[in-house]
């Protein structure tokens, strides 16, 4: 596999937050089936407070890297009920007032957790996943989607399979939800430049010719095609993307300065407009 080493995004956020006022922070995306959801629960609070009410927390069930999961003693099969029940525990533990659980993989009596999260109830939880199972957990349980690896137009038919999940669970879903996605993105003078240094790095990230993929789900060459991709995104309903610039390491200063002053002015219109 090819990723390189990388931190923990958590201890971090106090001081992102502190630079962008107004904002909300959220690391994308945590593997809560890995960890117990009881310490996680006090670390969110923790951060929400230090975020002055603004923290997001995502999460995922995670699935493609199976050593993840060995290290920490967790069946790969069991991580979508291991979130589940996380999701469900950490809920409870967020209200401050004395809290009970008897799961499958959880069980405790009178548990209350002092201070609870700045925001009531806890910080929203954004969900990631592209399996129907995965749709159907974000419709039921979380406050947003976070997608990768899909299409605009699989975007739209998953929100419409989230929708209908919600419905069904009677929850209320509406302009209040919320949506992301990942997008890998490599910018270069040509598509056939980007599309080479994208297909070499991911290939490299995945463990397999990711070449197909990147032709499919991925924003490639100049700025103005970039944009193009990231509209058609937007059209498909979603209001929050997070670029993940693939390629060369050693290139990706370069390209965060060129999306910054080639890409970015073309959207200008976009960020002021409604969500």
């Amino acid at each position: 596999m090819g990723w390189r080493p990388h931190l923990l995004p958590y201890r971090h956020t106090r001081s992102i937050a502190a630079t962008r006022p107004g904002c909300g922070v959220q690391p994308a995306t945590g593997l809560l089936p890995l960890r117990h959801p009881t310490p996680v629960a006090k670390q969110v609070a923790t951060l929400d407070h230090l975020t002055e009410g603004r923290f997001i927390f995502g999460v995922g069930v995670g699935g493609e890297f199976a050593k993840e999961f060995e290290a920490s003693g967790v069946p790969v099969a069991e991580r979508g009920a291991r979130l589940d029940e996380s999701i469900a525990v950490m809920r409870k533990l967020w209200t401050g007032q004395p809290a009970s659980h008897d799961g499958r993989f959880f069980k405790f009596e009178g548990v209350t957790m002092q201070p609870p999260p700045r925001q009531a109830g806890g910080p929203p939880i954004w969900c990631g996943g592209r399996s129907d199972a995965a749709l159907r957990r974000i419709g039921r349980m979380t406050d947003g989607w976070m997608s990768y690896v899909i299409t605009p137009q699989m975007f739209r038919q998953g929100l419409e399979k989230i929708a209908a999940a919600a419905t069904e669970s009677g929850r209320v879903f509406d302009r209040g939800f919320g949506t992301a996605h990942l997008l890998f993105t490599c910018i270069d003078d040509t598509y056939e430049k980007a599309l080479d240094a994208a297909t070499a790095s991911l290939s490299q990230r995945y463990g397999m010719d990711f070449r197909k993929a990147a032709e499919r789900y991925c924003a490639l060459g100049p700025p103005q095609r970039v944009v193009e991709s990231i509209l058609r995104f937007h059209e498909a309903g979603v209001r929050h993307v997070i670029l993940d610039f693939v390629g060369p390491y050693e290139e990706r200063d370069r390209q965060i300065e060129r999306f910054a002053s080639e890409a970015l002015p073309l959207l200008a219109g976009l960020r002021e407009s409604p969500a």
